[in-house]
C-alpha cells in the first residue's frame, strides 16, 4: 500500500496537472467535432484509439529521465533514423491528396514528417546548448540551417508545403531563442528575399506567377482554388457569439465545408460553438503555452530550456497557421490544429513531446547550477 502511495506521490510531483487537464476538452473538442455529422462518425472511433495511445505515450514517456540525450548520440541516431524513414516514403508511402507523405497499415497511417519535426527539435536544442558560448559565430547559423534544410527538402519534394513550412519555422524559431547573431540572420534572410524577386521576376513564368499567387490569396480565386477557404470563412462568421450547436453547422453537415475533421476543423468547431467557444478554445491553448514556457525556463540545462522552447515554436506555428487558413488569410496548407484535427501522427508526436519535457520536469530544479556551468562552459 505504501509503495502504491510512494508512486502516487511521484507521478503528483512529476506531472503537471494543469497542462495535462489542458489537453483532454481540446482533444474532445476535436472528438465531437468528428461525430456531429452522422455517417462520417467513423473518424470519431479512429480518433479515440488513437487519443489512447497518444496519452499513454505521454504517460510513460513522463518516467523516462531523458538526462541520457544531453550526452550521446541517441539524439542524432533518432534524427538520422526518421530521415530514413522519409526517404523510404519514395519507395512504399501512399499517395493521398497528391502527396506521396504517409505509410499506410491497413485501417490507420503514419505521417513521418510529423516525427521529424520533433527530432528536428532535439537535434537543434542540442546542438546549441552545447555552443552556447560562442553561437554568435555565424556557422552555427548555416550547420544548424542544413539540419533543416536536409528534410524541409524531402517533405518539400513529397509535396507536402504544409510540414516543409513548419520545419522552416522550427529552425527560424530556435534560432531567434538561442542567441545567435541577428545580424548575421538577417543577412541571411536579405539573400534570400533577393533570391526570390530575381526568381520572380526573371526565371518563374506568368502562369507560375499566377498559381503562386492564387495560393497566396485563395479568396481571389473563389470557384476555383480559393473554394475551401471561402466555405471555410463562412463557417466561422456563421457561428456568431454562441455557435448553431452541435451537430447543426450546416457549411459542414451539407458538405460545403471539405476536410472538416482535419485542415477545416477549426471553422466546423467555430461554427458549432461560436465565439464564447473559440475564445475558451483559445484559453486552453494559452493554458498549455504557458505551462510548457514555465516549465521550459525552469529547465535543468539550456537543452530542456531550447527543447521547450521547440515545442512552443511547433504547436504555435501549427496554431497560427491552421485559424490563418481557416479564417481565410493565409494560405491553405493542409496543417491539423494540434489536438483537435483527425489524425494519428500529430497526436502521438504531440503528447510524446510533452511527455518528455514532463519527465524532464523531475529533474529540472534539483540539477546542481555548477553542474549546469561545467556541462555547457567548462571547469573553471
Amino acid at each position: 500500500m505504501w509503495a502504491a502511495l510512494s508512486k502516487i506521490g511521484r507521478l503528483e510531483n512529476r506531472l503537471d496537472w494543469m497542462l495535462l487537464s489542458a489537453t483532454v476538452p481540446l482533444v474532445l473538442f476535436g472528438l465531437v467535432t468528428m461525430n456531429s455529422f452522422g455517417q462520417e462518425s467513423y473518424y470519431f472511433a479512429r480518433q479515440i484509439t488513437w487519443a489512447c495511445f497518444a496519452y499513454a505515450l505521454f504517460f510513460g514517456a513522463s518516467f523516462l529521465d531523458w538526462r541520457f540525450l544531453r550526452k550521446s548520440g541517441t539524439v542524432m541516431i533518432f534524427y538520422v533514423a526518421v530521415f530514413a524513414v522519409l526517404v523510404l516514403l519514395f519507395l512504399f508511402g501512399q499517395i493521398s491528396h497528391g502527396a506521396q507523405s504517409w505509410f499506410s497499415f491497413g485501417a490507420f497511417s503514419l505521417q513521418p514528417a510529423d516525427f521529424m519535426k520533433l527530432a528536428l527539435i532535439m537535434v537543434l536544442a542540442k546542438y546549441f546548448s552545447k555552443r552556447h558560448v560562442e553561437i554568435a559565430n555565424i556557422r552555427h547559423i548555416i550547420v544548424s540551417g542544413l539540419y533543416a534544410a536536409v528534410p524541409f527538402l524531402v517533405i518539400l519534394v513529397q509535396p507536402d508545403f504544409g510540414s516543409a513550412l513548419i520545419i522552416f519555422l522550427i529552425w527560424l524559431g530556435m534560432i531567434l531563442v538561442s542567441g545567435v547573431s541577428k545580424k548575421h540572420l538577417l543577412l541571411l534572410l536579405l539573400l534570400g528575399v533577393v533570391s526570390a524577386v530575381f526568381a520572380w521576376s526573371f526565371v518563374l513564368a506568368p502562369y507560375q506567377q499566377k498559381r503562386i499567387m492564387t495560393f497566396i490569396h485563395p479568396l481571389a480565386d473563389i470557384r476555383g482554388s480559393g473554394y475551401n477557404a471561402f466555405q471555410s470563412t463562412i463557417a466561422v462568421g456563421s457561428g456568431e457569439i454562441l455557435g448553431k450547436g452541435v451537430g447543426y453547422g450546416t457549411q459542414s453537415r451539407l458538405k460545403f465545408l471539405p476536410e472538416y475533421q482535419t485542415d477545416f476543423i477549426f471553422a466546423a468547431f467555430a461554427e458549432e460553438w461560436g465565439l464564447i467557444g473559440v475564445l475558451i478554445f483559445f484559453l486552453l491553448f494559452g493554458i498549455i503555452m504557458w505551462r510548457i514556457a514555465v516549465m521550459a525556463m525552469v529547465g535543468g540545462t539550456n537543452f530542456e530550456t531550447l527543447f521547450g522552447l521547440g515545442l512552443i515554436i511547433m504547436f504555435l506555428a501549427h496554431f497560427i497557421i491552421h485559424v490563418g487558413m481557416n479564417i481565410g488569410v493565409l494560405p491553405v496548407t493542409g496543417l491539423p490544429m494540434p489536438f483537435m484535427s483527425y489524425g494519428g501522427s500529430h497526436l502521438l508526436v504531440e503528447f510524446l513531446g510533452l511527455g518528455i519535457l514532463m519527465g524532464m520536469r523531475k529533474y529540472s530544479l534539483a540539477f546542481h547550477r555548477d553542474d549546469v556551468k561545467n556541462e555547457f562552459i567548462g571547469p573553471q
